[in-house]
């Protein structure tokens, strides 16, 4: 073999080690390097977060039924801040409104559903629907409501079914009144939930 000819060998050879070796290994990929974290679970904005927390919870519900954004002017321009209206409830009599307020829209739901939590009510129920007709109010809103038998379902608005739901309430007759703020109607609604009686038998 030829000085010339060993020359080009060696050179090909180089060029398969070289090519070999800038091959990457499955490991090294960086859908292997990035892994998630466990404690990644339930935080806002990553995959599965804050819906799979509170499917993690197995008891409680949450319905944001209102998003608002308040801007306010300063002399370097405008601040916004976002306010959230949460229901939050066990699906078996217990629930409960809260309003939350933050720079970030999660942070406002988390603190809405943190003070909904603490501000649970007890409704007393008659199987899946209410004992008897109640009117609550609440500055300018009014809601009415009415039992309903089994396979009426939830006759209502958004807010007011969001918290029939949370509550467990199958069946229902509803009709609001006056003032249509969201927060006030829930609002109302509670106050007509506070109001209901279980007739004592004997």
């Amino acid at each position: 073999m030829s000085s010339k000819e060993k020359e080009d060998t060696g050179a090909s050879e180089q060029k398969e080690v070289v090519a070999s070796g800038s091959e990457s290994s499955p490991a090294d990929t960086p859908e292997a390097l990035v892994k998630p974290d466990a404690s990644d679970a339930g935080r806002p904005g990553i995959t599965g977060g804050w819906k799979a927390a509170k499917k993690a919870e197995g008891e409680l519900t949450e319905h944001v039924i209102k998003i608002n954004r308040v801007s306010k002017v300063v002399k370097g321009g405008k601040n916004f801040s976002f306010s959230a209206t949460v229901i939050a409830g066990d699906g078996n009599g217990r629930v409960g409104v809260g309003l939350g307020k933050s720079n970030e829209v999660v942070e406002a739901i988390k603190k809405a559903a943190v003070k909904a939590k603490k501000s649970f009510i007890r409704i007393n129920m008659r199987g899946n629907t209410i004992p008897h007709d109640v009117i609550g109010e609440f500055k300018a809103s009014r809601v009415l409501m009415k039992p309903a038998g089994p396979g009426t379902g939830v006759i209502a608005g958004g807010p007011v079914r969001a918290l029939c739901d949370a509550a467990g309430i199958k069946n229902i007759l509803t009709k609001s009144f006056g003032s249509r703020n969201s927060l006030n109607v829930v609002r109302a609604a509670i106050d007509g939930f506070e109001r209901l009686r279980l007739k004592r038998r004997g």
